[in-house]
């Protein structure tokens, strides 16, 4: 059953560097198990005892939490290739952290977590790889939540668009941009609401700072743009 999901399994980025073959091989050592959801489905709650690590084959799922009020708040939304239950996979938490839910049909594969971080009795060539994958996902995930609370230290909504528009024109060096989230995703990520994140970028194309459709944006009056990156 394991075999028809090689494909998917070696795309994503806690596979890197492992070959197919090898890939086979580490199913027969980690005994992965793989569950269909079907829309809206509990994948896991949160509380629950924590024993795997997901990977989303195929489909999407929303990873949330709630607030002391009871309300539910969304903090991503994992896509195929994405991973979850990571960050918590060589620490002592023994609970989820979070909830997660199948935003639509979806397939998820569960490592278990025990045959990731202990000793491998076969000495697997695969698993050192494996290791370092995974501790580079954990770093880089640290730092995007770091960045996240970056952006919570900024008081506007302006300051927040603004600074995360000059990061992505940092990174690409071009004055026309391709967010790499939709307006939801981009709207969790800063920690604001998606309308009234909408309505300042289009206070914003009206003053001609930017202009943009969907996820495409060009950024028209860059000084301006670092300007308002201060408020």
């Amino acid at each position: 059953m394991l075999e028809k999901y090689l494909e998917a399994v070696s795309k994503t980025s806690l596979f890197q560097g492992i070959e197919r073959e090898e890939i086979q091989a580490m199913f027969n050592c980690l005994k992965p198990r793989v569950y269909d959801y079907t829309k809206n489905d509990c994948i896991v709650t949160g509380g629950e005892a924590y024993s795997s690590v997901g990977i989303v084959l195929k489909g999407a799922a929303t990873v949330s939490k709630e607030n002391a009020k009871g309300d539910r708040i969304v903090m991503t939304i994992l896509k195929q290739g994405d991973i979850f239950g990571e960050i918590i996979a060589f620490s002592s938490q023994t609970t989820w952290p979070a909830t997660v839910q199948a935003q639509e049909a979806c397939v998820v594969l569960f490592l278990p977590r025990g045959k990731i971080v202990g000793e491998c009795d076969k000495m697997c060539s695969w698993h050192r790889i494996l290791i370092k994958n995974f501790l580079r996902i954990i770093s880089e995930r640290a730092i995007m939540l770091n960045k996240k609370v970056e952006y919570l230290t900024i008081k506007s909504m302006r300051g927040k668009i603004s600074t995360y528009l000059l990061e992505q024109y940092s990174r690409r060096g071009d004055l026309n941009i391709t967010l790499p989230l939709n307006r939801n995703e981009l709207s969790d990520f800063l920690n604001v609401s998606r309308p009234s994140m909408s309505r300042e970028m289009s206070k914003m194309k009206d003053e001609g700072i930017i202009d943009f459709h969907l996820t495409a944006v060009k950024i028209i009056d860059l000084e301006g743009l670092r300007q308002m990156s201060a408020l």
